[in-house]
């Protein structure tokens, strides 16, 4: 909370002080050897001075050995205090002094209510704040020994004096009371000392109270402060977990199952370079708000936004059981908002956007990774290279899983296709598997295929680069443009090439500037006796490319029987 200047005084003096209960082991011991030297110096001055001649009912034998005591007591109070400096000054901590420290400071209070009666005498309301401001200030386990002990001590001293084995009160010879009245030598002095300790005490309960209540207001707007701050890349559930239990966000790590998901904009860094930097940040920042609110929804944790890329991670922070199925749910409801955040895209004048999902199910280090001064919370391990291998081979508007996956999702999943590839790094080929929908509890399915191929009046001429395959580096290869639709084509190309191969294409037959255009596409099958047919989906297609395709299937088209695959 910010100190203003209707923030009253003594506020202000108790928050630059410190909040006590912000201070370290050594500091609290510390804090508590310092008032009990403090009180112990002033009773003991002010009982030399108080009973120079002794009254007659004070025990002058216990008053005496009262004071030898207190001597000593003193001695082993400053020999703490020295221990309590030197691990302050070497910056250690200890768990053996505090629980030291309140057991001899109960034992000593205790001993202090039964010398002067804790029935008939104030002193046991003293003990009582006493109790309190350490049971405030110190761990639960050390303030439950320091009242276990006291209890011990006040009932088993009350028990022997019930059964006569020792007297109660031994201070006193006789009550200090003269004709009914009580004895104002002890009265007044008495109330004085009482009055003062007790007061001392209270003030420094309310002084931990009103630093205990500083703290909580403060925490209250650190978690305003969090909410707002994480509410963007956690979902409500996981965001309160972590508020709950704020040892997660700890620097450390922890082995853990998760399911990875990585998406991507087909072909956004070459529609980037042709649109203003604000236009693609427009087009950025509406495509992330409505990605981010689903992956939100089916609780993934955002762990990165790369570029036009996003990590989500199903089962971390929070354990997930249903984390597979979750995933891919999530990951159809994705790609069926696209057509949403298409819509908005025409409304604005921008182009639209395809996006590519994969996911990977893995075990992975999750924690805070990075120093005490800035850190992330991240995923490290082969499985996030994996997904980002098999994210590699999407086009737009598909979902493609690894065998884990599948396996750890169960047998509630629609496959449309499968194959094996071998990503770059891996030893063995890997399979993986284009997810078409998901049965039971969420019921979903990928909408909006792309529409049937139409076979064009005349084939046009095509040249291509291979980008991706054994046949890198190829350049200016002839190819034919067979069948076409809107996101792809059966296009005959000079030889066989491998499924999932990247290839760069320009027009032929077409005025210099259109032939200088360049498209992009993913090999996605075979077709043809000869294997030169393949289909391919297109992943980026300039305006000028796609204003001449879309002429093509208008005006220079009939319709084919067979539909793209």
């Amino acid at each position: 909370m910010e100190e203003t200047q209707n923030t009253p005084l003594w506020l202000r003096l108790l928050r630059r002080v410190g909040n006590p209960l912000d201070w370290n082991t050594v500091n609290r011991c510390l804090f508590v050897i310092s008032i009990t030297l403090l009180i112990r110096i002033t009773v003991f001055l002010f009982e030399l001075v108080r009973f120079q001649v002794l009254p007659p009912y004070i025990n002058p034998v216990i008053f005496k050995a009262g004071i030898f005591v207190a001597c000593a007591d003193g001695l082993i109070w400053i020999f703490l205090l020295l221990i309590a400096l030197r691990f302050r000054r070497q910056k250690q901590q200890s768990s053996l002094l505090p629980h030291v420290i309140v057991q001899l400071s109960v034992i000593e209070i205790a001993a202090l209510c039964y010398m002067v009666g804790p029935v008939t005498h104030p002193i046991f309301i003293l003990a009582l704040a006493w109790l309190v401001f350490i049971i405030l200030l110190f761990e639960a386990t050390v303030a439950v020994l320091g009242i276990g002990a006291f209890t011990i001590f006040i009932i088993g001293s009350m028990m022997a004096v019930w059964f006569d084995i020792i007297p109660y009160a031994p201070v006193f010879t006789t009550s200090p009371f003269v004709d009914g009245k009580i004895a104002k030598d002890y009265l007044r002095p008495t109330f004085t000392i009482v009055l003062i300790i007790t007061l001392l005490t209270l003030f420094l309960f309310m002084y931990l109270v009103v630093r205990w209540r500083d703290r909580e207001a403060r925490l209250a707007d650190m978690t305003t402060l969090l909410k707002k701050m994480f509410g963007r890349y956690l979902s409500t559930e996981v965001m309160n977990s972590l508020i709950e239990n704020p040892s997660a966000l700890e620097l450390g790590g922890e082995r853990r199952s998760v399911t990875i998901m990585m998406t991507d904009l087909r072909g956004f860094t070459a529609l980037s370079e042709r649109l203003q930097p604000e236009r693609v940040v427009q087009m950025l920042n509406a495509y992330f708000e409505v990605m981010v609110e689903v992956a939100l929804k089916y609780d993934g944790t955002i762990n990165e936004i790369i570029g036009d890329a996003l990590l989500v991670i199903f089962g971390a922070p929070q354990e997930m059981p249903d984390r597979a199925q979750r995933a891919i749910a999530c990951a159809i409801e994705m790609q069926n908002a696209m057509a949403q955040v298409n819509e908005q895209n025409r409304s604005q004048g921008l182009p639209e956007l395809e996006m590519g999902i994969a996911l990977n199910e893995t075990e992975v280090i999750v924690g805070n990774i990075g120093s005490t001064k800035r850190s992330k919370y991240a995923v490290v391990g082969s499985g996030v290279n994996m997904t980002s291998r098999i994210e590699s081979y999407t086009v737009g508007g598909q979902i493609l899983i690894s065998e884990s996956v599948r396996q750890e999702a169960g047998e509630v999943l629609r496959i449309e296709a499968q194959r094996d590839v071998l990503p770059k790094g891996s030893e063995t080929p890997l399979r993986i598997y284009e997810v078409g929908g998901i049965a039971g509890h969420y019921n979903l399915a990928l909408e909006g295929k792309d529409t049937a191929l139409v076979t064009l009046a005349r084939q046009i001429p095509l040249r291509y680069t291979v980008l991706e395959g054994k046949d890198v580096g190829k350049k200016g290869l002839k190819a034919s443009l067979v069948q076409l639709s809107k996101g792809c084509a059966e296009i005959t190309l000079s030889g066989p090439i491998e499924v999932l191969t990247n290839l760069k294409m320009n027009l032929g037959d077409v005025d210099e500037k259109l032939a200088a255009k360049d498209f992009y596409g993913k090999v996605t099958g075979r077709s043809g006796e000869k294997g030169f047919t393949h289909m391919v989906r297109f992943t980026s297609v300039p305006p000028e490319v796609d204003a001449y395709f879309q002429a093509l299937l208008q005006y220079a088209a009939r319709p084919s029987p067979r539909k793209s695959s």
